[in-house]
């Protein structure tokens, strides 16, 4: 009995005691457990529902949407489709084929006009005494132009209707590379619009494309409504969105790529019906997307991502700047030559500034060689100039 008492004591005893302080410590942290559960859920739904808006893409990155998805696993691989496969062996075979070696490689100048080429006497200026290292085609769309130089007669090709924004400016351009590769002397083809000037002597033009490895299509990516916004569900499976590319039309390209394209007919179909003024209540312009996109996907080392034709761009219409008999200075030629960048703005609410040194070989070296949208009233004092001046 004593026993027993004095256990019941020592309990009672024992409740009197005073509880010890280290008991508080191990309340639970309720705000941090709450605030923690909020995050993973909100990134749990992130990551089943990615943002569309590249404002919201902000939120998760200072780098949009790219730096969102680089948290991101990479998605698995999809099975291609029997017509991608074939396409991608002819590409690929294509494009690891060695150069065809020519005593005498050319330059293809592709005039794309809708019909006479008010700058014909500054070209044959151009052309004089390179006989043999150059050939002509022009794609004439209209009317058929009447020539005084010895270097455009009987050069037009079977033309068909152009009409602006719309498929028939890419098939026009596939007809003129078509057309050219028929000489296997060709080695690098220029496409030109009846607007355009050259800006450097035949030499200078020559070495600078002829002596790289590269072609020079214009390809840059815009999430904004007037790039990405223009794409079209329709082109999957085959072109994503994250492939979809924007670039000035104006190239210069490597007999290897003039290869590619004729040869593809899987993805120029893609934009030929999917890609076109009024389309899901987008206008979408081919000849902007189609091979920018193209080459992003099978030889993004392989292009150059800006053009070597200058256009301004400045006054912020649809249209570029339109040059007149009295924007025609020196000045103004040395300025454009001596542009080192290309400059890239996206069509974002908060629009971006790509810029990229114009790299030849690696080296730096003036970004373009031609310029475009003159008026046939600047060709007097254009010949003047480069009269004075063999090169500006």
């Amino acid at each position: 009995m004593k026993t027993a008492h004095g256990w019941r004591l020592s309990l009672k005893e024992m409740q009197i005691l005073p509880v010890s302080r280290h008991r508080t410590q191990l309340k639970k942290p309720t705000w941090i457990i709450v605030l923690l559960s909020l995050v993973c859920m909100f990134l749990i739904c992130a990551y089943v529902y990615p943002p569309h808006n590249t404002a919201a893409c902000y939120v998760f990155s200072s780098n949009g949407c790219n730096g969102f998805s680089k948290w991101l696993p990479p998605a698995a691989g999809r099975e291609l489709t029997d017509d991608e496969i074939a396409s991608h062996v002819v590409i690929r075979d294509i494009l690891s084929t060695p150069p065809c070696q020519t005593k005498n490689p050319k330059l293809a100048f592709l005039f794309l006009t809708p019909g006479p080429l008010p700058f014909e006497r500054l070209w044959d200026k151009f052309f004089h005494g390179q006989e043999g290292r150059f050939s002509v085609y022009v794609h004439a769309s209209k009317d058929k132009p009447l020539h005084f130089s010895r270097y455009f007669i009987n050069r037009e090709i079977r033309s068909d209707k152009v009409v602006w924004g719309k498929i028939s400016m890419v098939d026009a351009e596939r007809r003129l590379l078509a057309n050219a590769l028929k000489d296997p002397d060709n080695q690098h083809f220029v496409l030109l619009s009846d607007s355009c000037i050259p800006l450097h002597d035949f030499d200078y033009v020559y070495n600078y494309l002829m002596y790289t490895n590269t072609s020079f299509v214009d390809c840059f990516e815009d999430p904004g409504p007037l790039g990405n916004g223009r794409y079209s569900e329709h082109m999957l499976p085959e072109v994503e969105m994250s492939d979809f590319r924007k670039g000035a039309q104006w190239f210069t390209m490597k007999r290897q790529h003039a290869l590619v394209v004729m040869a593809d007919s899987l993805y120029y179909a893609k934009f030929r019906d999917y890609c076109k003024p009024g389309m899901d209540g987008r206008n979408c312009y081919s000849d902007e997307h189609y091979l920018p996109t193209f080459f992003s996907m099978f030889d993004p080392v392989g292009i150059t991502n800006w053009s070597v034709t200058h256009v301004d761009w400045s006054e912020g219409k649809w249209h570029p700047k339109s040059y007149t008999a009295q924007d025609i200075t020196v000045e103004l030629l040395k300025n454009i030559t001596s542009i080192g960048e290309s400059v890239h703005v996206t069509s974002e609410e908060k629009k971006e500034i790509q810029i990229r040194a114009c790299l030849w070989n690696g080296r730096p070296r003036p970004c373009h060689l031609f310029a475009r949208k003159f008026l046939p009233e600047t060709l007097d004092n254009l010949m003047q100039i480069f009269s004075n001046y063999t090169t500006i």
